[in-house]
C-alpha cells in the first residue's frame, strides 16, 4: 500500500513544477537568466512559500535574479493560484539556495585532498624503493 503524504508535501511538489513552468514561459525579465526552483517549502499554515532559486552563473547573478523574481512575485502569485486552483494562494518569497554551490566547494576541497593523499603516498614508495646502505657494510 503506498505511503500517503501531507498535503504540503504534495502542494510542495506541484508548486515547484508549476513555478518552473511559469518562470521559464511567462517571465521575459532578461536579469532572471537561467535559474532552477531547486526547491518549496510551503509554511504549516500554508500561507507562505519559500522558494529556493539556484543558478548556473556566479553569485553576483543569482543575486540580480533573485530581486527580480521578488519584484514579480505578485504575477507569479496570481498565475500560481489560477494554475492550482487553491482558495488561498501563498506569498511567494525567493532566497538563493547555496547548498549546491557549498556541495561543489567541498567536492573540490575532498578531490584536492585526496590529490594531496597520493602526492604523498607515491613519494614515500618512491623513498622506500630507494635502497639505503646497512650499517654493517659501513663498519
Amino acid at each position: 500500500m503506498p505511503k500517503e503524504y501531507p498535503r504540503t508535501a504534495r502542494l510542495n511538489a506541484q508548486m515547484q513544477r508549476e513555478l518552473t513552468s511559469l518562470i521559464r514561459d511567462e517571465l521575459s525579465d532578461p536579469r532572471i537568466g537561467m535559474v532552477t526552483v531547486t526547491r518549496v517549502d510551503v509554511s504549516p499554515d500554508m500561507r507562505n512559500a519559500k522558494v529556493l532559486i539556484s543558478s548556473f552563473g556566479d553569485d553576483e547573478s543569482l543575486g540580480v535574479s533573485i530581486k527580480a523574481l521578488r519584484r514579480a512575485a505578485g504575477k507569479l502569485r496570481g498565475s500560481l493560484g489560477r494554475a492550482l486552483k487553491l482558495r488561498y494562494t501563498p506569498e511567494l518569497v525567493f532566497s538563493p539556495d547555496v547548498a549546491l554551490r557549498e556541495g561543489d566547494r567541498i567536492s573540490g576541497l575532498i578531490r584536492a585532498a585526496s590529490a594531496s593523499d597520493e602526492d604523498v603516498r607515491k613519494t614515500r614508495e618512491s623513498d622506500a624503493a630507494v635502497p639505503t646502505p646497512d650499517r654493517e657494510s659501513e663498519l
